[in-house]
């Protein structure tokens, strides 16, 4: 009998240390301290729920994203202001693909830092994958000394994906609202971040179609700026690679550039920043020239 008891006792014993290991992989998970003086730039990695730092970030300067004016400058004046602890809207970049979307918040975020010596901005790119880790993230740098600009780029939701939910949670702060040393970028090509034949199928099946889609489509109202990237002209196109080459001095003819570039795009079959930034790089090999840092 003292046997089987303590048989027994074993096997209740194992049992329940199997049992405290699933409930503590259900807990919600902090996230590791991180060295925040190691960069200006972090990715989120939510698997091992810490900060990795960016020692070498991959970004232009602000000057050489072209034909986007206008929101460039909106957004560099709601950067400063966050900088400068005044008040600033969470902002979605959507429209164009190859515009400079995700180029232009990188960029935007080295022009203040360079400015703003006092207070430098961490940029931390969450992917869109993780971003049912928001929560756990805020939670840690709510009480931080810097200020940041938490980044998603290419932010987009699909069919029965809930996680716009733990999105749109950390926009508005819940009861404790947004920390005031946090705000959120994101880049799309869609503008409310859904896709188009989602919201129509909300509603054609629901009971009450306007509330259905109302849940997921508000999720972009929580963006306090909307700034739009539509496709470039050929001149605007032309000016992208002009200044490309002008930055990273490449020795070519002025009208042969101009050539090469046109050829370029036409066998791309598109005009954007990124198809220049791609000719560039093949001129620069075919030249033999290296390109700046």
């Amino acid at each position: 009998m003292a046997n089987d008891a303590q048989s027994l006792s074993s096997e209740l014993s194992a049992k329940l240390d199997l049992l405290i290991q699933a409930v503590e992989k259900l807990a919600p998970q902090t996230v590791a301290k991180s060295d925040l003086d190691a960069s200006d730039c972090f990715v989120f990695d939510a698997g091992k729920n810490a900060l990795t730092p960016v020692l070498k970030v991959n970004r232009v300067d602000v000057s050489l994203i072209k034909s986007v004016d206008r929101v460039r400058d909106i957004l560099l004046d709601n950067t400063q202001r966050f900088a400068n602890g005044l008040p600033a809207n969470n902002v979605l970049l959507w429209g164009a693909r190859g515009m400079g979307k995700s180029s232009l918040v990188k960029a935007a975020h080295a022009a203040v830092n360079a400015k703003t010596k006092d207070t430098q901005i961490k940029l931390i790119e969450i992917h869109r994958e993780d971003i049912d880790a928001l929560p756990a993230l805020l939670v840690e740098i709510r009480d931080s000394k810097h200020r940041f600009i938490l980044f998603c780029d290419d932010l987009s939701f699909d069919h029965d994906d809930t996680s716009y939910k733990s999105l749109k949670a950390a926009l508005d702060g819940g009861v404790e609202g947004r920390p005031d040393n946090v705000i959120f970028y994101a880049t799309s090509n869609r503008r409310h971040l859904l896709p188009r034949d989602m919201i129509e199928n909300e509603r054609s099946t629901a009971i009450n179609p306007s509330e259905a889609v109302e849940e997921k489509v508000s999720l972009s109202d929580r963006f306090g700026l909307w700034l739009g990237f539509h496709k470039c002209s050929q001149d605007e196109y032309l000016d992208m690679v002009k200044s490309y080459a002008a930055y990273h001095d490449l020795k070519i003819d002025a009208d042969e550039l101009q050539r090469a570039a046109l050829e370029w795009a036409t066998t791309r079959g598109s005009r954007s920043g990124r198809v220049a930034w791609q000719f560039i790089n093949d001129l620069a090999g075919e030249l033999g020239q290296k390109l700046k840092d």
